[in-house]
C-alpha cells in the first residue's frame, strides 16, 4: 500500500512539472534583440553580433515593381551577412526595403495588384538565392504623410494588407516578415489595419525614436520611454496605442535610438529642454562625448518621468538628445516586464564596438 501511494504521489508529481513547470520555461523566452544594419562587409566584424537573433540589412529599394539591390556591393554585403549564420545559427538576417526617404514610388507601384505579386515574386528570389530569413518593410509610410513629397493615398491601408497577404503566401511560415511603425499616434491610428496584417506577420518594429525630428523648430525628446505633461509621443505610448489596437505584447518591438539629434541657438531656461532652435546635426552614439565634450560645457540631464536623456551647453547654446547606457537599461527593463517581442535599435555602426549601447542590453538581458 505505501509502495501505491509513492508510486501515486510521484505520477501527481510528474504530472505537476508538466502542467505547470513547461509552460512557465516557454513564457520566460528573453525578447529578442534587432539590430538594423547599413554597414559594409567588413565593419559587421568590429561588433558581437552573438548576442543579436536579428540583423536587418537596410536598405534594398523599388526597381519598377521588384525589390533590387542598389549595387554588386549590397549582394557581397548580404552575402556576408548571412555567412554569420555558421558562427551563431540561431541568427536571422533580413533585408529591408525603403526607410526615411526610400520609398518614394512605393504607394504608386503597390496601388497595382500586378505590381504587388510582381514584387512578392522578387522578394522570394532574394530570399532563395541569399539563403536570407525574411522581410523587413520600411514604407515611410502608408496613408500619412512621410518623407517631404512622397506620394500617399487611402487606398495605402488596403494595399499594404494585400501585400502582406501575398508575401506571407509566397515565402511560407519558415521565413519572417516584420514592419517598421511609426512610433506616434498618427501612424497607429491611421496607417495599417491591425486586425488584418498582424496575425500574417512576426512583429511591427516600433520606432520610437525620430518622436521630436529634424523638422521640429523646439527641442525635446526624440526617443523617450514615457511621456510626460509636456510631451505626449513617447514609446510607451506607442506600445499602450499598439495593445490597443489589438496587436500582442509579444509581437511589438520597442526601439531604441544608437544616435543623437542636435539643435543650434538654444536658450538656456530648462537646461535647453522645450524651447525654440535649429536642427544642427545627427550625432552617432560612438562620437556623441568626444565631438561634444564637457570640456566645452556640455552638461548630461536626465527627465525622471520620462526616462529619458539630454545634453545641453550654455557656453554653445547646443542641446541634443538621445539614448544612453542609462535609458537604454530601462528600456531593455520594459520590454521584459511587459513580455514585449523584443528591443531593436538603429543603427549598429552607429555604437561602439566594445562597451557600447548594445552591451548594456545584452547585460540586461542576461544574455
Amino acid at each position: 500500500m505505501n509502495f501505491r501511494m509513492a508510486g501515486i504521489k510521484c505520477l501527481m508529481a510528474f504530472a505537476f512539472l508538466l502542467v505547470f513547470v513547461a509552460p512557465s520555461s516557454a513564457q520566460t523566452k528573453k525578447p529578442d534583440v534587432i539590430a538594423y544594419y547599413t554597414g559594409n562587409d567588413t565593419v559587421i566584424n568590429a561588433y558581437s553580433v552573438k548576442s543579436l537573433t536579428h540583423i536587418i540589412y537596410s536598405f534594398l529599394h523599388l526597381n519598377g515593381d521588384t525589390l533590387a539591390f542598389g549595387s554588386d556591393r549590397q549582394r557581397q554585403i548580404l552575402k556576408a551577412l548571412t555567412d554569420l549564420k555558421k558562427q551563431n545559427p540561431q541568427l536571422k538576417v533580413m533585408v529591408a526595403l525603403g526607410g526615411w526617404g526610400g520609398c518614394a514610388p512605393c504607394s504608386e507601384v503597390f496601388s497595382r495588384d500586378t505590381s504587388r505579386a510582381k514584387f512578392v515574386a522578387s522578394v522570394r528570389r532574394i530570399m532563395d538565392n541569399y539563403n536570407a530569413d525574411g522581410l523587413d518593410l520600411d514604407w515611410e509610410y502608408p496613408v500619412i504623410e512621410g518623407y517631404p513629397g512622397h506620394s500617399r493615398s487611402l487606398a495605402d491601408k488596403d494595399n499594404f494588407t494585400d501585400l502582406i497577404r501575398k508575401l506571407r503566401k509566397s515565402i511560407g511560415k519558415g521565413r519572417e516578415i516584420s514592419f517598421a511603425a511609426g512610433g506616434f499616434t498618427a501612424f497607429v491610428d491611421s496607417a495599417i489595419d491591425w486586425k488584418a496584417v498582424m496575425p500574417l506577420v512576426d512583429r511591427v518594429n516600433l520606432m520610437s525614436y525620430d518622436l521630436v525630428s529634424g523638422f521640429s523648430r523646439v527641442t525635446g525628446h526624440h526617443t523617450p520611454l514615457y511621456s510626460n505633461k509636456d510631451q505626449k509621443e513617447s514609446g510607451d505610448n506607442g506600445v499602450k496605442l499598439l495593445m490597443k489596437a489589438g496587436v500582442p505584447a509579444s509581437k511589438i518591438v520597442l526601439g531604441a535610438a544608437f544616435y543623437a539629434r542636435a539643435w543650434a541657438n538654444v536658450s538656456a531656461d530648462r537646461n535647453g529642454i522645450y524651447q525654440s532652435g535649429v536642427f544642427l546635426d545627427f550625432v552617432p552614439y560612438k562620437i556623441l562625448y568626444s565631438k561634444y565634450p564637457d570640456a566645452d560645457g556640455y552638461v548630461t540631464y536626465t527627465d525622471p518621468v520620462s526616462k529619458a536623456i539630454w545634453r545641453y551647453s550654455a557656453e554653445k547654446k547646443i542641446f541634443m538628445t538621445f539614448d544612453d547606457p542609462t535609458s537604454i537599461k530601462a528600456k531593455t527593463e520594459y520590454c521584459k516586464k511587459l513580455k514585449l517581442g523584443g528591443i531593436m535599435f538603429w543603427e549598429l555602426t552607429l555604437d561602439k564596438p566594445e562597451s557600447g549601447l548594445l552591451d548594456v542590453i545584452t547585460k540586461t538581458l542576461g544574455k
